[in-house]
């Protein structure tokens, strides 16, 4: 044993060892080598104590074999083995005498046996807070127990083992709270700064360093002022003040980096205390510029959206229900629903009875398939009200392509949807009737035909033209027109069946589709129906006023290889009806199918006759009722077909009003006519006034008055000597523009008549506000004037009443001496027809005597005189009497068939 001064010595080295926080490897072999030297021939092992494996493991004792020292590791003290594990698990000092023999060692008596141990006394180490440490045994080859100086020496050197643990990991445990500290210091993502008491900066962070961009080095030592704005400094101070004085504080300025760029931050300012005293303080800045910016930009995105006259909406994709989560200002607008009304809820609350039950399907289908989608439908606002919603959805997707969110975007499109649907209608019906027009008509006629014909079944076409339509527009005004139509669409609407369809053609043409007939007698019966229901009077605007119609029909059972044959059969039936009197019925046949055909080919024969000038006039002598003397002449046209021969003008004058081609033949008539007078003139004849028919369409054509003047100019035939003859049906529809044109022609010399005088609406109203000279009488009241009083009696009142507005009266269709005395006797002016001359072409006229009219007995006999020869010109002549011509055989020139309008007769006279 050493003397006390050198183990005190020992001891001292140890513990200034501990003090210096020597490595604890060096420490613990330190005492572990001292204590060796005390207890003479021992072996010391230095266990330390594991708290999460609760196992023991030797860290000092150089003296033992690596094979030892791999089993002094990891030993357990819950099931104790060996002398360390039970003064670990009881915490007191353990002694083993004789290892060969403590049960504890079982299982490691060889291995202690291999190492030379005989005995083994371990101290538990237990720490100043009574956490175990480990523990410090001595090892001996020999069996031994210690003395009580022993252990009190192994005691001791437990103790400063314990006093070196504790000091090592408390040095560990402040070494990991410095780091963890710079760690948070330098590795915080935000800026961190220190500032002494007077506001300067002592350290900071690289954060802040990138923030700013400047370095710490040129950062140290300055004011943090001279970052701030000077408008926030006060606010500044004020915080940092309240800081140093130890409190906590939180603020927000604004900056500028080394390069200029404006940035922000959200500060946090923490007093530095030691020893409860502020010595300094830290900063914590998060650079919230980029969030400042997207708030900024999501608070317009906000106001935007607010703002925006669609209806937004958001629904969160991630939840079952996909319940609402956003909805703007203009979709609780369009709605009804307030905002904390649907928020939570899903959007199908605005779905309605009427909405598509197939466009649902497809808007689930597109959000279940997280695909955009944009349909309109039929929705509900709270009060129950409906509109059309255009409504667009589509996915919101997150950085990895995650569908998060469904965003929709509606419009309130219900006044467009009605004006489309008014577009619709407005194109597919007419809009005077409200009846399908013929477009229409045509296309579910369509459908209904296929249909007939795959199923076997039957179906009827009528078409339905109003008969007198045209006096009523011309005489009554088209406004009374207009009702009138109105009322007979109301009237076929009331007697349609289910599935029967009525549709206006056009004009004053009608068709009624039948689909729930059985047979003809069906047919019949419905078109009966019709005639009757229209033969009703019709009171409008204080007009009592009554039409028929012709109903021409056809049935699938024709049949018609199309549906657009089947409207064309009718069609032709129609007319045929006409042709039979007008106010019946014509089931389409045969018979009419050639009428149709001889129709179609005479328009086209016709419009070569124009192309070719197959055309010729005859000219018809108006006479002076008293004396005979021809005063005038009426251009008639006829038409010498190369093939066919004449053509009765009641035939092709019709189709020529119909096809408008009547202008063009009135053209031609108007110059010949004039150029043959002209002509008639420079050959020495009589300067004979020539009356022209002027065709309503040729009348009312833009440029008509031209057309007259350029024609006088080219022929060189005097304004007075012409005279053109219009119908009062002209002059009824469009009055005002009517007068305006026939003054036009007054002025410029050119004489007016009245053609058909009587035959028309209201004629008696207009005669005084025209510019006319004469007006013929319609055959009509001529042809049994001497039988007929009725007839007699307006004969008589429109000659007095004509005489006194100063109009002269011409009377045609005069055949027989008796209707020439009659109207003489009634003081009539003028006579025309077959008992003077029939229509004659220019080089009969000629030859024709100037007197043309029987003797009257208080007359002298004169000798008749030709165009060429003595009688004088201009009409006026010896007033000698002369024989009337033979009659004609009836025929072609036939007369007693009536005249209609046009520029010249119809098939009702064509002699004139």
């Amino acid at each position: 044993m050493k003397d006390e001064s050198v183990l005190l010595d020992e001891q001292l080295a140890v513990q200034e060892l501990i003090a210096r926080d020597t490595p604890l490897e060096t420490t613990l072999a330190a005492i572990a080598g001292v204590v060796g030297r005390q207890l003479g021939d021992a072996q010391i092992a230095i266990m330390v104590f594991d708290p999460v494996t609760r196992t023991l493991d030797m860290v000092a004792g150089e003296r033992f074999s690596a094979a030892f020292r791999q089993a002094a590791q990891r030993v357990p003290i819950d099931a104790p083995a060996g002398t360390c594990g039970a003064a670990a698990a009881t915490r007191r000092i353990a002694i083993t005498e004789h290892i060969p023999t403590d049960p504890r060692w079982q299982g490691l008596q060889a291995l202690a046996r291999a190492e030379g141990l005989a005995a083994c006394w371990s101290v538990p180490m237990i720490s100043a807070r009574s956490d175990l440490l480990g523990t410090f045994a001595t090892y001996y080859p020999t069996p031994q127990a210690p003395s009580e100086g022993e252990k009190a020496r192994v005691r001791r050197a437990a103790g400063l083992v314990a006093l070196a643990i504790e000091r090592h990991r408390d040095r560990q445990a402040r070494f990991e709270v410095e780091q963890r500290f710079r760690s948070l210091f330098t590795q915080h993502p935000d800026a961190v700064f220190e500032f002494d008491l007077d506001g300067r900066f002592i350290s900071c962070n690289a954060s802040a360093t990138r923030i700013t961009g400047f370095s710490e080095a040129w950062l140290k030592g300055q004011p943090y002022d001279r970052f701030v704005a000077a408008e926030e400094l006060p606010a500044i101070d004020a915080a940092f003040a309240r800081v140093c004085q130890g409190e906590t504080q939180q603020h927000i300025y604004h900056s500028t980096d080394a390069e200029g760029r404006a940035y922000t931050l959200e500060v946090t300012n923490l007093p530095i205390v030691v020893d409860e005293r502020v010595v300094g303080v830290y900063g914590v800045g998060r650079d919230i510029t980029q969030r400042r910016q997207q708030e900024q930009q999501l608070r317009l995105l906000a106001r935007g959206i607010d703002a925006s006259r669609n209806g937004v909406i958001m629904a969160d994709a991630s939840l079952p229900d996909m319940p609402l989560v956003f909805v703007n200002e203009t979709f609780q607008n369009i709605t009804g629903y307030a905002r904390d009304e649907v928020v939570g809820r899903n959007c199908r609350f605005l779905q309605g009875p009427d909405t598509d039950p197939e466009t649902v399907t497809r808007l689930r289908l597109a959000v279940a398939q997280r695909s955009e989608i944009q349909v309109t439908l039929r929705n509900y606002r709270k009060d129950g009200s409906a509109f059309w919603n255009h409504l667009y959805l589509g996915p919101v997707l997150d950085d990895e392509g995650h569908c998060t969110h469904i965003i929709g975007i509606q419009q309130d499109v219900s006044r467009v949807r009605e004006y489309e649907d008014r577009l619709a209608h407005q194109a597919s019906h007419d809009s005077l009737t409200g009846l399908p027009n013929r477009q229409q008509f045509v296309s579910r006629l369509t459908q209904h035909f296929r249909r007939t014909c795959r199923e076997e079944g039957f179906l009827a076409l009528l078409y339905i033209d109003l008969d007198d339509f045209k006096p009523v527009n011309d005489g009554l005004g088209h406004h009374v027109g207009d009702r009138l139509l109105e009322q007979v669409a109301h009237r076929l609407t009331a007697l349609l069946a289910q599935g029967d369809i009525a549709s206006r053609l056009g004009s004053d043409e009608f068709a009624v589709l039948l689909t729930d007939v059985h047979c003809e007698r069906d047919v019949l019966a419905r078109a009966e129906a019709i005639l009757s229901s229209l033969s009703r009077p019709f009171e409008l605007e204080g007009h009592r006023l009554h039409i028929s119609a012709s109903i021409g029909i056809a049935s699938s059972l024709d049949p018609p290889g199309h549906a657009a044959e089947l409207l064309q059969y009718a069609d032709l039936a129609m007319q045929e009806a006409k042709q039979q009197g007008r106010n019946t019925w014509q089931w389409y046949g045969d018979e009419v199918s050639i009428l149709m055909s001889e129709h179609v080919e005479m328009r086209l024969e016709l419009q070569e006759a124009i192309r070719e000038g197959q055309f010729l006039l005859h000219y018809q002598p108006i006479v002076d009722a008293h004396t005979g003397a021809v005063r005038s002449v009426e251009a008639l046209v006829r038409w010498k077909h190369p093939e066919k021969g004449m053509i009765s003008p009641g035939l092709f004058i019709p189709l020529a009003e119909q096809t408008g081609q009547i202008v063009a033949i009135g053209r031609w008539v108007l110059q010949r006519a004039c150029q043959d007078m002209a002509h008639l003139h420079a050959e020495g004849g009589p300067a004979l006034q020539v009356a022209v028919n002027i065709s309503p369409l040729q009348f009312r054509r833009a440029g008509f008055l031209a057309q007259v003047e350029q024609v006088l100019e080219t022929t060189g035939w005097p304004a007075d000597r012409l005279e053109l003859e219009v119908t009062e049906g002209v002059l009824m529809s469009g009055t005002d523009r009517a007068i305006e044109v026939l003054n036009a022609l007054r002025q410029r010399g050119v004489q007016v008549a009245i053609d058909d005088f009587g035959s028309g609406f209201s004629s008696l109203r207009y005669l005084r506000q025209l510019p006319i000279s004469k007006v013929k009488l319609d055959r009509s009241f001529i042809h049994d004037i001497t039988h007929n009083g009725d007839n007699a009696a307006i004969v008589q009142g429109v000659i007095t009443m004509a005489h006194h507005l100063g109009l002269k009266v011409v009377a045609e269709g005069i055949e027989v001496p008796e209707q020439q005395r009659d109207l003489m006797d009634r003081e009539c002016d003028l006579l025309q027809g077959f008992l003077f001359s029939r229509p004659v072409p220019l080089d009969q006229l000629t030859q024709l005597p100037m007197h043309l009219a029987p003797p009257r007995r208080d007359l002298p006999l004169t000798r008749p005189t030709g165009l060429y020869g003595q009688g004088g010109s201009g009409g006026s002549g010896s007033d000698a009497p002369a024989t009337a011509p033979e009659r004609q055989p009836r025929g072609h020139d036939q007369p007693g068939h009536g005249r209609g309008d046009g520029v010249v007769e119809h098939d009702a006279n064509p002699a004139g």
